[in-house]
């Protein structure tokens, strides 16, 4: 009888050294409040995994309730059935320690909003990049979800600055797949690609929009809010009025003011004053309207009051 013949199976089979790595397989957010739980949403429903950070166990279990909303509310939809639920929550980490980000491909800053001033502070943001950079692989991205904070000023300390880029994920407005990507004056071509793959990976559409305060998206909608808030000063129509014209006739999916109750009103003013500091135009400048709400704390959603009511659930009172 003759010998048998024993070859390595690691030779012919997927071994885990022949495997090839799916890029952006795996994905880190710094914060997940109202932003960062979009983002880590919709990559966790394409497929991706995710580990996002916050500093309480509590802060974690209050973002894992935002993102089960958004699912449910597919669900209610019927975008979406409770196993698929189940299985894009379990894509989901929380964690407070920036360890956990060392085998991340890129790694999103969504640090929230001063709830009082509206405000993301620079120097908090720069910490979050010098953390990132010591615990990320030198080939990982570092992006932050950027509105009027220039990416170039939060790179600006890292010793791989060429890694670094800005995205603008519209997270107020629902279905609104689209992201503003933003290069900084050393961000390499390959890391815009690298971005560039991502949009595609979550079936999102994307725009290339240089360093600038406000980007696209943010300098039409605040002017146009402005300008809304200065109709209702002039009594020519009210808040639901406005908003329908905007929704029927312009095809918004919803209008200005109720874009504005979901952002919250303090933030909106507090980028308003910024993108007047920064261009020093009065259309800018926040209407008398906006800061009357803002003065009297009425926020919108996350108070249950802005220039509409709200239920528990966000959703608006009709009386």
């Amino acid at each position: 009888m003759s010998e048998m013949i024993v070859e390595p199976i690691e030779k012919y089979g997927l071994s885990e050294k022949s495997k090839t790595k799916k890029l952006f397989s795996r994905i880190g957010i710094v914060g997940c409040g109202k932003e960062g739980s979009v983002i880590a949403t919709v990559a966790a429903s394409n497929g991706i995994e995710v580990v996002f950070l916050e500093p309480s166990e509590d802060k974690i279990d209050n973002a894992f309730v935002r993102i089960q909303q958004k699912l449910d509310k597919k669900i209610e939809s019927w975008g979406l059935t409770q196993s698929e639920k189940k299985a894009i929550l379990g894509r989901i980490r929380g964690t407070s320690s920036y360890q956990y980000f060392k085998d991340c491909e890129f790694v999103i800053e969504a640090i929230r909003y001063n709830e009082i001033t509206g405000d993301r502070h620079v120097d908090s943001r720069k910490e979050v990049f010098k953390t990132l950079e010591s615990i990320v692989s030198t080939d990982a991205v570092i992006a932050t979800n950027v509105s009027t904070v220039v990416v170039t000023e939060l790179a600006a300390e890292l010793k791989h600055q060429e890694r670094c880029i800005g995205l603008h994920f519209l997270a107020n407005v629902p279905n609104s797949e689209i992201i503003e990507i933003v290069r900084g004056q050393n961000t390499s071509d390959e890391t815009f690609s690298k971005v560039r793959r991502f949009a595609k990976l979550i079936h999102y559409d994307y725009v290339n929009v240089e360093e600038s305060s406000g980007l696209v998206s943010l300098r039409l909608f605040l002017t146009q809010l402005n300008e809304a808030c200065g109709i209702l000063m002039e009594g020519i129509s009210n808040v639901r009025d406005i908003d329908e014209v905007l929704q029927v006739g312009y095809g918004h999916r919803q209008g200005v003011f109720r874009t504005a109750d979901q952002m919250g009103i303090e933030k909106v003013v507090s980028l308003l004053e910024n993108l007047y500091d920064e261009y020093g135009a009065s259309k800018y400048k926040p209407s008398p309207v906006l800061l009357r709400l803002y003065r009297a704390k009425r926020y919108g959603v996350s108070r249950g009051q802005g220039f509409y009511k709200y239920d528990e659930k966000g959703n608006v009172l009709k009386n």
